[in-house]
């Protein structure tokens, strides 16, 4: 498809939630037409303060914001929203009932050919879609948030999703500079998420036996791994580990300590005293700037990683 003929694609995007925002912004940065769609009464405050925030954050590609408004609409009658759309990304709260009810009337009202993508950061396209009469066209495209920035898309097939759909959905990503993994088979919560969990599982375990606080957590994490793994992943950073043996090495000479470090690890129970703790700690880390000030140094130290990494030649 044409430059000109993707730019023309009219994407309905359901929820205006921080996940919502994000995909408005980053869609309007890529000059397509958005329809967004919310039950919020302040939903349009709401998406123009975002578009400031995210605005300095977008790929130096997606600079096509000037114009937005006249590519910006807002329909808050769901059927309506979607009744011409070339692509829905929904992303309603994960309640398996809410998103069956929600993609039942969106297979309804929307065309037929119309790409049906869910942000869902654990369900299945088979359950999302079991009471539409039609899901083949239904995939998950899961974002790390916030996907106006980090470009990791998980992309999550049915057992009864066309391959066709599939494909279109890597395409869609792609256009707007995200970087799409199709997951090899279905997984609760997907892989980047459960990654996430085991480390923040670790993390809290860490915070609760008194180790280290919850700032001194995130610098930890920040100047080690943190690091290493925003230019290599965990399987090449021990396939080095290993020297001139590679993985090969490193796992046999360490596997029976492997086997014993996880034995270690911990599984903290998350009660009112945890919470209240790990809350008081944030607040006293990060509790001096707001929200905004907070997302937007985020945003430039996620940006300036991410240009740093586009500026080295191909093969480093």
């Amino acid at each position: 498809m044409s430059e000109q003929n993707e730019n023309s694609r009219t994407v309905t995007v359901i929820g205006a939630g921080t996940i919502g925002l994000s995909w408005i912004a980053l869609f309007l940065g890529h000059g397509l037409r958005v329809r967004v769609n919310s039950r919020r009464p302040d939903a349009e405050r709401i998406v123009q303060d975002a578009l400031e925030l995210y605005a300095p954050f977008l790929p130096e590609q997606a600079d096509r914001l000037a114009d937005a408004a006249s590519r910006l609409e807002f329909e808050p009658d769901l059927e309506r929203a979607v009744a011409d759309a070339d692509v829905v990304v929904e992303n309603a709260p994960d309640d398996l009932a809410l998103k069956q009810e929600l993609f039942e009337r969106v297979g309804k009202a929307a065309p037929a050919g119309a790409l049906l993508l869910s942000s869902t950061s654990m369900l299945s396209p088979d359950d999302m879609g079991a009471r539409m009469a039609d899901a083949r066209r239904l995939v998950v495209g899961h974002p790390f948030n916030p996907p106006h920035v980090v470009p990791l898309i998980e992309v999550v097939a049915g057992e009864g999703t066309d391959p066709a759909a599939v494909r279109e959905a890597v395409e869609f990503y792609r256009s707007v500079g995200r970087h799409p993994v199709v997951l090899r088979r279905q997984i609760l919560a997907f892989a980047a998420n459960r990654l996430q969990n085991a480390l923040l599982r670790e993390s809290i375990h860490l915070v609760r036996e008194g180790v280290v606080t919850v700032g001194e957590l995130d610098e930890v994490v920040t100047n080690s791994i943190g690091l290493r793994w925003s230019t290599i992943g965990p399987f090449q950073a021990f396939h080095l580990g290993g020297g001139e043996g590679g993985l090969r090495k490193w796992l046999t000479g360490r596997a029976v300590g492997l086997e014993q470090g996880w034995e270690l690890l911990g599984r903290p129970k998350v009660d009112d005293g945890l919470v209240e703790t790990l809350v008081q700690q944030a607040e006293e880390a990060f509790g001096d700037r707001s929200y905004a000030e907070l997302v937007q140094a985020r945003d430039t130290k996620q940006t300036a990683v991410l240009k740093a990494l586009a500026a080295q030649p191909p093969n480093v």
